[in-house]
């Protein structure tokens, strides 16, 4: 097997040491490319360098490790000449609910702080899994965007995770919580663009939902809207049968979708009834629309 590369991501310094060090002893022949400390830093340095195998900390300033890694998905070139996706192994501090949702979607972890035995575990199974990946006879280097959807199914499924455990915490004031369990969110409290009045929005009223800074967007037929309350929040409280998460910033009405076509580049783009704007489908949630 030629060498093996390896990028971690940790902000905390003596982590990142600790976890390279037990990684020297653990694995003399992986090649460690660079070591950041955030999640942005962590796409952008993987998309130049392409390890084999990324090493993510699920706590991250800007970005969670999952979210990076979604990210990076995203970016990830494919075609002719692309390498395989990295191997990715979450770095977490000992937490039940981390633990559970990596082990059911077969993802390898390290817990903090990092423990010789354990992380042999992860680097044996990293390692089957790299091996699995070298061709028998030699085969045309082309990477299809299919080979992508392992890691992209494991990534939908943990930020779905993620999302039901941050519906356990107090929501924020912008939006009231659901009537019901079962009725879902009936009532947005949102203030126009610009403006100062609050309304209430009915759920019904509402064609997509879009972050922009430290806002969300709501739209509507004629309308936009203002809420602070986080996507991840919203996305808990609302029927994910209605609105059908298209990318990780955007959820949209799915009877509000008209046209979906697929660009010059290859990328899907929605059109909807009521509104002028087409909007990107990311890979994450291509699947959607796989049948249509």
């Amino acid at each position: 097997m030629p060498d093996i590369t390896a990028l971690i991501a940790e902000d905390e310094p003596l982590l990142a040491l600790a976890l390279q060090t037990e990684l020297q002893r653990q694995w003399p022949g992986l090649r460690l490319l660079a070591t950041v400390g955030d999640g942005l830093s962590a796409v952008r340095q993987a998309l130049q360098l392409r390890p084999d195998v990324l090493f993510l900390d699920i706590r991250m300033p800007g970005q969670s490790g999952i979210e990076a890694a979604a990210e990076l998905a995203e970016q990830w070139p494919t075609g002719a000449g692309a390498p395989p996706f990295p191997a990715l192994v979450f770095v977490t501090a000992y937490d039940q609910y981390a633990v559970q949702a990596f082990e059911a979607q077969a993802v390898d972890y390290v817990l903090k702080p990092v423990q010789g035995a354990r992380l042999l575990k992860t680097v044996q199974r990293v390692q089957q899994v790299l091996a699995g990946r070298q061709p028998s006879a030699p085969q045309p280097q082309t990477v299809p965007a299919d080979l992508l959807e392992p890691a992209l199914a494991q990534l939908r499924q943990l930020l779905a995770a993620q999302i039901g455990q941050h519906g356990a915490e107090p929501a924020a004031v912008a939006v009231p919580p659901p009537a019901s369990s079962a009725g879902g969110l009936k009532v947005i409290q949102a203030s126009l663009s610009g403006g100062s009045s609050i309304r209430l929005v009915p759920i019904e009223e509402v064609v997509y939902f879009e972050a922009a800074d430290k806002y969300v967007r709501v739209l509507t037929d004629q309308e936009e809207y203002l809420i602070r309350t986080p996507l991840k929040e919203l996305i808990a409280q609302l029927d994910t049968q209605v609105f059908w998460q298209i990318h990780r910033g955007t959820l949209v009405r799915a009877s509000a979708i008209d046209t979906v076509t697929r660009d010059e580049a290859g990328k899907l783009r929605i059109s909807l009834r009521g509104r002028a704007e087409r909007l990107g489908v990311s890979r994450l949630y291509a699947h959607l629309f796989k049948a249509m």
